[in-house]
């Protein structure tokens, strides 16, 4: 599987790269991601979730990287998900600060492992793929994923970011509300 994507954060193309090469905060907007931990300079520690309840972990490598600009990584030792990466940080246009493209390839190990991976992640992972970098913008913008009662509460089986759903005041709460 192969995806990309592509957001424009209003944050210099510096900043934003500072906060995708701390791999430890990517679980705040990459939903399928419980962990990362950084074990050396250039090698971390991913663990994800997985379908039925279950997890996968792996160990990656930065195999590319030029500050404020690019980096790109890979999973090592055979992994049971191969998995490889790169973004890209660039100046936007008229001065709006700062394009992001992601491109990320995902294979596993088994046929059955790709068939519940393709189930777990729905039927359209691109789709996923923009939503989880609209989080990375409101992280780089705001320093937090934004959420609000309005806000859909996700996927509830996976717990992705949730919120409660909306719902029209009582009419006690209009009362505390109205002048």
């Amino acid at each position: 599987m192969r995806l990309t994507a592509s957001v424009t954060v209003a944050s210099p193309a510096s900043q934003a790269y500072e906060l995708w090469r701390r791999l430890e905060i990517l679980p705040s907007f990459l939903s399928h991601l419980d962990e990362v931990s950084m074990t050396g300079p250039v090698t971390s520690h991913w663990r994800a979730s997985a379908p039925f309840g279950r997890t996968v972990e792996w160990d990656a490598e930065i195999t590319g990287d030029v500050a404020g600009e690019w980096q790109a990584w890979r999973s090592v030792d055979n992994a049971k998900i191969f998995s490889e990466g790169n973004v890209r940080c660039t100046p936007a246009p008229g001065g709006r600060g700062t394009e992001i493209h992601v491109t990320l390839r995902y294979g596993m190990s088994s046929v059955w492992m790709a068939v519940a991976a393709a189930r777990y992640f729905g039927a359209n992972p691109s789709a996923r793929l923009d939503d989880e970098l609209r989080r990375f913008k409101q992280v780089a913008e705001t320093g937090e994923v934004v959420r609000s009662d309005g806000a859909p509460g996700g996927k509830p089986a996976r717990r992705d970011f949730p919120q409660h759903p909306a719902r029209p005041l009582w009419p006690e709460e209009l009362l505390e509300v109205l002048p």
